[in-house]
């Protein structure tokens, strides 16, 4: 919890994630500054506990504040099922659930309409109907492209999962694909082939977006099972 001026707590979440070590700056882990501690050795294996200096020991930390009671439990660790969803398990059982506990997407709403985060924009196209904003994820933080991540936000706000497509949605994903995929080779010099682009079902929220990740990446979310 925060701790408001008044006194009142407030719920948070705070999520600590370790960035991957850059390569060029991975021989300082090994210098004399670095603290080791030898935890077990045998033979020619060893282990040691390693205590590097701060500028090698980033950590990327997101919040989420205020949170709600649906933040606390979506970060929670929560027991998973496979199951198969027929589309009439669909219309009455998921439609219904999305519509009453999905989270807001008001997040999204601004980075399409250029309210947050337009200078984070690698590519738009503006077409209302086929267009999409092409956006690095929070997981991503530039650094290096080897877990290079980003998402599509297609501007049609009434498509909220891969449940809604339909063969009139070929020319946006379309788009989505090719000019994904161009922006890129020609801002990050990745090329196609170096590209896993997949969708979530079911999504963390619920407006049509896809993924672009590193395929040497293993990213959260991108077994079969799910993407």
């Amino acid at each position: 919890q925060v701790t408001s001026a008044s006194g009142e707590g407030t719920d948070a979440v705070v999520i600590l994630e370790k960035t991957p070590f850059q390569e060029e700056k991975v021989v300082d882990l090994l210098k004399k500054h670095t603290k080791l501690e030898l935890q077990m050795s045998n033979d020619i294996y060893s282990t040691y506990h390693l205590y590097p200096p701060p500028e090698l020991s980033e950590i990327k930390t997101t919040v989420v504040y205020p949170a709600t009671e649906k933040h606390l439990q979506k970060y929670l660790r929560q027991e998973v099922h496979l199951v198969r969803e027929t589309w009439e398990d669909y219309e009455n059982i998921t439609l219904p659930f999305i519509q009453s506990q999905s989270f807001s997407v008001q997040w999204v709403y601004n980075i399409l309409e250029k309210k947050a985060e337009a200078d984070r924009i690698i590519h738009e196209n503006p077409d209302p109907s086929n267009g999409f904003v092409l956006v690095p994820d929070f997981k991503w933080n530039q650094n290096q492209l080897d877990d290079l991540y980003l998402i599509a936000l297609v501007h049609r706000r009434e498509i909220k999962s891969l449940r809604d497509l339909t063969g009139e949605h070929l020319p946006l994903l379309r788009n989505v694909l090719r000019e994904g995929k161009e922006a890129v080779a020609k801002r990050f010099g990745v090329p196609g082939s170096r590209l896993r682009i997949y969708l979530h079902y079911q999504p963390s929220y619920y407006h049509l977006h896809v993924h672009f990740t590193a395929v040497g990446y293993d990213a959260p979310g991108s077994s079969v099972e799910r993407a």
